[in-house]
This record gives structure tokens, C-alpha cells and sequence, in this order.
């Protein structure tokens, strides 16, 4: 397992210390993430007017319909990925079966070839008979 990584991070003025397996860069990206949301807000006088546990709880129901939408695009594209995959198995299947019957077909030319050519010879074998058989008539 990987090792757990501490952090200093920035958010809001003030400094934190974050905590986890993942690397010092995502947990950096989280940070500035949370102070871009922030200062996103900040940039609206009604929400700067809100209590500071008004804003926090704001914050934190935006950043929820942020991962929840997030969610669904990931469930729409797993989704997408599921059809196309099924999409290509069944192609493959039908090129599959196509190729068998192109192998089938191309024995039966090869089969009515053979059966052309011995045809051939025995048209040629039975015209030189009839004429052999004028001649000696």
C-alpha cells in the first residue's frame, strides 16, 4: 500500500494540513479547487452578506451538485463505453461469420472449379470419341 502523504495546504487564508494516500499534487489541486469556488462566490455581494455557517453550508451543497453532476457524466460515459463495447462484440461477431461463410463460398468455387475443369476434359475427351467414331464410320 502507499504511503500516506501529510500536506500543507492553503485554503481560505488559512493553513491546513491534509492527509491521505493520494500525492502532494492532488491534494494541492483539491485545495485550489475549494479556494476557486470560493472566490467564485465571494464575487457575489449576496453571498458575502450570508453568515459564515450560511456560506459553508452553501459551499459545501455546490460542491455536492458538483460531484453528483460530475457522477452522472462519468455514469453517461460508462454507459456509452458499455454500447460501444457491445456494439464492436457484435461486430466482431458478424465479421466472424462472414468470414466463415466467405471460406465456405470460396471452397465451393474452388469445388465447382474443379468440377468445371473435369467437365471440360470430359467434353473434350467425348468430342474427340465423336469424331474418331465419324471417322471410322
Amino acid at each position: 500500500m502507499d504511503s500516506r502523504t501529510n500536506v500543507e495546504v492553503l485554503i481560505l487564508g488559512k493553513v491546513y494540513t491534509l492527509s491521505g494516500y493520494e500525492s502532494e499534487e492532488y491534494l494541492q489541486k483539491i485545495a485550489s479547487y475549494i479556494n476557486n469556488k470560493m472566490a467564485e462566490y465571494n464575487k457575489i455581494d449576496s453571498f458575502k452578506k450570508l453568515s459564515m455557517d450560511y456560506q459553508s453550508v452553501l459551499m459545501q451543497v455546490n460542491l455536492a451538485d458538483d460531484y453528483f453532476k460530475a457522477k452522472k457524466q462519468v455514469d453517461v460515459l460508462e454507459e456509452e463505453i458499455k454500447a460501444k463495447e457491445k456494439e464492436l462484440y457484435d461486430l466482431k461477431h458478424e465479421l466472424i461469420s462472414y468470414q466463415i461463410k466467405m471460406e465456405n463460398m470460396e471452397k465451393t468455387v474452388k469445388n465447382l472449379n474443379s468440377d468445371l475443369n473435369e467437365n471440360a476434359k470430359k467434353i473434350i475427351r467425348l468430342e474427340t470419341e465423336l469424331q474418331e467414331s465419324r471417322k471410322n464410320s
